[in-house]
């Protein structure tokens, strides 16, 4: 079915929120790659993700990589971070994301990509760029259409904007997202085995209560929002320094 699979984007494509940088990141990528394998006895898998990128810094670093490595599959996951930036310009990130899903197109890959579920719901704090979102995944749509990708409607399903499937930070999936959002790619691409069970929302969950749930704000604030807020402010991001997990296409182990 696919023989080449080239991923790019950044912290979520890269898998953090599944495993750690001690035993290695796993993420919806490697997951996919994982069905994608027993499809075609040739099957070779690159990520270049790398966290703490901006959508113009993937198209910059990652989509030449990506080209010359040939893919017959590419998934392009990117953006979120620039939505979150005061300096937000929404046509200039929807013309990097236009430009990669294009040139990977017009090279032959089948190209996948992802809209953004409700920010609010994970992160109550963030709502007041849920607008900015919106229309990103507006943007997101068109593009897909108009180069004949793949788009994995995550936005569409309550079930991606629950907080039982992100990681403590609310910034990344945790290892139940990752597997979800592999489920949402494999069905969006028509993998054999596939279906739209990804989409079915969790059991309903006991009510937290107000005093819980304020402290339980205070304390994600206190331990991961703040540092965040920090980074922004001082220039720095969480990928300084790193490089791609899987530069080259090699087999899965």
């Amino acid at each position: 079915m696919y023989a080449k699979y080239v991923a790019i984007g950044d912290s979520q494509t890269e898998g953090v929120g599944d495993g750690d940088d001690r035993s290695g990141l796993r993420g919806w990528a490697d997951r996919l790659a994982e069905q994608l394998a027993p499809l075609d006895p040739g099957f070779r898998y690159a990520n270049l993700a790398v966290r703490g990128k901006l959508i113009g810094e993937v198209r910059a670093e990652q989509l030449e990589p990506a080209l010359a490595l040939a893919p017959d599959l590419a998934t392009v996951v990117a953006g979120l971070n620039d939505v979150l930036r005061s300096e937000y310009d929404g046509d200039a990130v929807a013309a990097q994301l236009e430009e990669m899903i294009g040139a990977l197109t017009g090279a032959g890959a089948r190209v996948a990509t992802v809209t953004y579920p409700d920010i609010g719901e994970i992160v109550p704090i963030a709502r007041r760029w849920q607008p900015r979102l919106t229309e990103f995944n507006a943007r997101v749509r068109e593009i897909a259409a108009k180069h004949g990708a793949v788009v994995v409607e995550a936005d569409r399903h309550p079930v991606c904007a629950d907080r039982r499937i992100w990681s403590t930070d609310r910034l990344h999936l945790n290892p139940s997202g990752h597997a979800l959002l592999a489920s949402g790619f494999a069905d969006a691409l028509g993998l054999p085995g596939s279906d739209d069970s990804w989409t079915h929302p969790l059991p309903p969950r006991p009510d937290p209560g107000l005093v819980r749930a304020v402290a339980g704000e205070l304390r994600w604030a206190a331990t991961f929002f703040a540092p965040w807020l920090w980074r922004r402010l001082t220039g720095r991001s969480s990928g300084d320094g790193r490089s791609a997990k899987r530069p080259t296409l090699e087999p899965l182990p």
